[in-house]
């Protein structure tokens, strides 16, 4: 009854995250049953390919989630989540090569096939307890957590903001991208971590797994989204969004603006983290690619899309971007860059606030009012 009750509680007066969280519980029982149930030869079975497809999407819509709780709450532009997701992934991915043992091209049991194929004689220490799952997942979300941490304590103690800390982040983002590029860091190299075969000894190839973590994906976002906007609802987002709105006179006020600025900035790393460990058995392939400054930029495209400091808008962002994407590579492969970037422009200047805020606007201008609400006496 107190969880039922907490649940009313943080979604009282959001009609729009109300929806979102009905629409996941929905899809997270409609996608498996007509994957799993319903006969291939039946025009309502849903396919793996589009099982594992909305699974990744659904993990796009978390990472989206988590830079709007930073940067549309707290005016945090980062451009370093595509890191915090790309870790997240490679603690998850860590894991999978460790599930692979013998099973290998090479048949070590110990060493993953690129140490072996590079004569390396012994596991590195930082890959070890990796076997463990649950490791795994607390590695996904402490790594990014920490280097956000630590990150944001140098940035924010300096009063370095808005696009300055844009640059570092983006700088960071591309550092990373350069060591995981290298083969003695021990992460695969340009080739990354692929070639997975189970997880938790289930078959990552079979469609009752796919489905699995189509559901965990969805349980993730929803769960995402119900802490989001926990944090934002409370006393707490009351000050980030003073913060965002006027961080010199907060700060005249007397809070300690870094000290609020770091956790929500370490708190959406560490969902981009496990938004990362999510993707990575769904698409069966991390490398630094991952890590791409362009990744970092498209994130806040998709928050801006769907309408920054609105949560459930990003999620939406994130998911129509990412299947316009899916369309447009195959209906138009040779154009399908510059439809895509018309879309973004159009957005831009016709839809400033999203596409939610600018449905919300759009809403609260047709509805009815009374004289007495509209006039002043």
């Amino acid at each position: 009854m107190r969880s039922k009750s907490f649940i009313i509680e943080t979604l009282q007066g959001d009609t729009g995250g109300r929806i979102l969280i009905a629409i996941l519980l929905c899809g997270c029982v409609v996608f498996p049953v007509f994957n799993l149930l319903v006969p291939q030869s039946s025009a309502f079975h849903i396919s793996t390919y589009l099982v594992t497809l909305f699974g990744k999407y659904l993990c796009f819509a978390l990472l989206a989630l988590a830079l709007d709780l930073a940067w549309g709450y707290c005016g945090i532009l980062s451009l370093g989540h595509g890191a915090f997701f790309a870790l997240g992934g490679y603690a998850m991915g860590m894991h999978l090569m460790r599930q692979i043992g013998d099973r290998g091209v090479y048949g070590n049991p110990v060493l993953p096939d690129f140490m072996v194929f590079l004569n390396w004689d012994k596991l590195p220490w930082y890959w070890l307890g990796f076997d463990s799952f649950v490791f795994a997942i607390a590695m996904a979300i402490i790594v990014p957590g920490s280097l956000a941490l630590a990150f944001g304590w140098f940035a924010f103690r300096s009063r370095v903001t808005g696009v300055y800390f844009a640059i570092i982040t983006q700088a960071m983002t591309f550092a990373l991208m350069l060591a995981f590029f290298r083969n003695d860091m021990g992460f695969g190299g340009n080739n990354g971590l692929t070639d997975f075969k189970d997880m938790l000894g289930f078959d990552l190839h079979t469609d009752s797994t796919r489905s699995g973590l189509f559901v965990a994906s969805t349980f993730a976002l929803g769960a995402g989204y119900m802490l989001c906007r926990f944090v934002v609802k409370s006393k707490l987002g009351q000050v980030l969004v003073a913060i965002r709105d006027e961080e010199s006179r907060v700060r005249f006020l007397g809070y300690r603006v870094a000290r609020y600025k770091l956790f929500v900035f370490t708190l959406s790393a560490m969902l981009a983290g496990v938004a990362g460990a999510l993707y990575v058995p769904q698409v069966g392939i991390i490398n630094p690619s991952e890590f791409a400054p362009p990744g970092s930029i498209e994130i806040v495209i998709w928050v801006a899309v769907g309408g920054r400091g609105t949560l459930y808008g990003a999620a939406l962002g994130a998911i129509l971007v990412n299947y316009a994407k899916t369309y447009f590579t195959g209906a138009l492969p040779d154009a399908w860059l510059y439809v895509l970037g018309a879309s973004f422009i159009f957005v831009t200047l016709f839809f400033p606030k999203g596409i939610v805020g600018t449905v919300r606007d759009w809403v609260f201008l047709k509805l009815p009012f009374k004289k007495s609400e509209t006039t002043i006496p």
